[in-house]
């Protein structure tokens, strides 16, 4: 801890009383009826923290970035360190605690008579925010580069767009524009500005711009470490401006936000399993569907059903707990594997997490997303796309694969590809499914030679039984029909339950004609009826 800058002024009072307790932050002393009390250094940096708050809460992270700056450590630690200081305000075991836990926050002091001098309660920076339990992140003011200072508008334009797009990801914490601002034209040193910010993430950036051309370059940093998380660069022609700015801005914020949950994902297995909290949990669920999608082993939903109830055990009314659910029960209804297989009761429940999902929270896009693919399987087409579009509506960075399946089963296949690669596009991280997706649009396209490729792709990463069986009908549908059996027979041997019955159970279309070219696909291959 380093009060010395508050120490210029001997007309300061800086004690506060708490119980029977006086705490001296200027000399970081401490004493019960006047007799010393005797406290570890990071035990007496965390009092002094919590007293300099007034009461307010100080979170875990914010309480961590304190006592370990710059450096990854496990959060049992605060917890060894918070146990010593109760132990030593409650040293006659009277039971009474003066640090309260304050669920999903953080930690505050409670029962004080006095309060500390304002300049230690109120430093000139806000050191004291609370870092949100959601990933924080700010967006520095990118360098212009160009030689021509009058275009700094544009520079400044870009990075206003960008905090603007990040907004509108629920799950980010983004900074505005004039906290961010303020470190415009200065040399700043990114754990610092991490600090006085209270983020776990800082974007910085710059622009360079020719006569007929922009160079605009980004990287994210994790400000615990000063390590670069993604960076990477823009090079663009000028015919329109804006529309460069469009397009390059929307690139940043899709990618951005996948680095930003994949090193959130990284920060919190890295935490004892007692201290997730919901969102922690939710992020674990998503992982372990994730893990689904490539290897559909039944044990990665069981997994991502336990996350997501933990989650909601810890807070009931979170909507992307449910949403997730209702994705988790559709995963299970339509895997022949699982004990839920066609089950039409889970199918309602997804329906019915889904509909939670909106309703606690109407602006955020995974829960329409969540519904639409949920209405897929109901067969109502028009319905899933038009919560599909409600979440691209709500965020146009908001990209789903699975919007890509809705969107082939409603007639759409041309606009599905489009989507799916929008979606590869702005999610590193994409799911191999995104593959078969692809392959599938191209299927039902008649563009055999491209849903080959793709198929064969999906099937070398995830060797499934309904990839093999896309497969087989592509190789039909180019007269490949001793192929086309071949992969129909390693189908069947993954999962004995597939048949052209079964899979018109989860398997509609809007138009008659798709629905004839698909089947009609599926028997030329040689699946069972």
């Amino acid at each position: 801890m380093d009060f010395a800058r508050f120490l210029s002024d001997p007309m300061e009072s800086d004690e506060i009383t708490f119980g029977r307790f006086r705490l001296d932050l200027r000399q970081r002393e401490l004493s019960r009826e006047g007799k010393a009390v005797r406290l570890h250094e990071r035990a007496m940096d965390i009092l002094c923290e919590l007293a300099a708050a007034k009461g307010g809460v100080v979170s875990k992270d914010a309480l961590m970035s304190r006592l370990w700056p710059g450096r990854i450590v496990e959060e049992g630690n605060l917890h060894v360190h918070i146990s010593a200081l109760r132990k030593a305000l409650d040293e006659h075991g009277e039971g009474h605690s003066y640090i309260v836990t304050v669920p999903g926050r953080g930690y505050r002091l409670v029962g004080l008579i006095g309060s500390p001098s304002t300049r230690l309660a109120q430093p000139s920076s806000p050191a004291h925010l609370p870092l949100p339990d959601k990933p924080s992140i700010a967006v520095m003011p990118f360098a212009n580069l160009s030689s021509d200072p009058e275009q700094e508008y544009l520079v400044d334009g870009i990075v206003e767009d960008i905090i603007t797009e990040l907004s509108r990801f629920s799950e980010l914490f983004v900074i505005a524009r004039n906290s961010s601002f303020q470190y415009k034209g200065k040399a700043v040193d990114v754990r610092q500005v991490g600090r006085e910010l209270d983020v776990r993430y800082l974007l910085e950036g710059s622009a360079r711009k020719g006569e007929d051309h922009i160079r605009i370059s980004a990287q994210l940093i994790d400000v615990a470490t000063g390590a670069h998380r993604w960076a990477e660069h823009y090079d663009r022609t000028l015919e329109d401006v804006f529309a460069v700015q469009d397009d390059v801005v929307r690139t940043i914020v899709g990618i951005l936000a996948a680095h930003v949950r994949q090193a959130e994902t990284e920060r919190l297995r890295a935490k004892p399993p007692n201290s997730w909290q919901a969102y922690d949990c939710y992020l674990q669920a998503v992982q372990a569907l994730a893990a689904f999608s490539s290897t559909l082993n039944e044990a990665h939903i069981e997994e991502a059903r336990r996350l997501l109830q933990q989650s909601l055990t810890i807070d009931p009314n979170y909507a992307r707990s449910y949403a997730e659910l209702a994705v988790t029960d559709v995963s299970a209804w339509h895997n022949p594997t699982a004990e839920d297989f066609l089950n039409p009761a889970v199918l309602d429940r997804a329906h019915d997490f889904a509909r939670k999902a909106v309703q606690l929270d109407r602006n955020l896009p995974l829960a329409h997303a969540a519904l639409g693919w949920v209405l897929v399987y109901k067969h109502q087409h028009d319905a899933s796309i038009a919560a599909l579009e409600k979440s691209v509506a709500l965020n146009p960075n908001y990209v789903d694969w699975r919007f890509g399946v809705a969107l082939i089963r409603a007639g759409d296949a041309k606009r599905a590809i489009e989507v799916v690669h929008a979606y590869m596009r702005l999610d590193p991280f994409y799911v191999p499914f995104a593959s078969f997706v692809l392959g599938y649009a191209h299927l039902m396209l008649k563009q055999y030679p491209q849903a080959l490729s793709l198929l064969r792709d999906y099937v070398a990463q995830a060797p499934s039984a309904r990839g093999r069986v896309l497969l087989a009908a592509t190789l039909a549908g180019m007269g490949h029909l001793e192929e086309a059996r071949a992969e129909v027979a390693e189908a069947v041997r993954l999962k004995p339950k597939y048949s052209i019955s079964s899979f018109r159970e989860f398997v509609s279309f809007k138009y008659p004609q798709d629905d004839n070219h698909f089947f009609d696909g599926l028997r030329k291959a040689g699946l069972p009826e």
